[in-house]
């Protein structure tokens, strides 16, 4: 069963769904702004923190 199905995405993925470069996402996991499941070498972020992530810093509109 691939990672992605279980809810695990690769450094790649989230770089790639944020717009952002991978050493970017690369670098929030050494700084723990993202948190990560490791299997040895092997690192994944869980998409639900990628989504709390966007929600955390997610700015409203302003009322018109």
């Amino acid at each position: 069963m691939p990672t992605h199905a279980i809810g695990l995405l690769t450094t790649k993925q989230v770089a790639e769904a944020l717009g952002l470069q991978e050493s970017t996402i690369r670098a929030w996991l050494s700084q723990r702004r993202l948190p990560r499941v490791s299997c040895g070498r092997a690192v994944r972020i869980p998409r639900e923190a990628v989504e709390d992530f966007i929600r955390r810093h997610t700015t409203p509109a302003k009322d018109a």
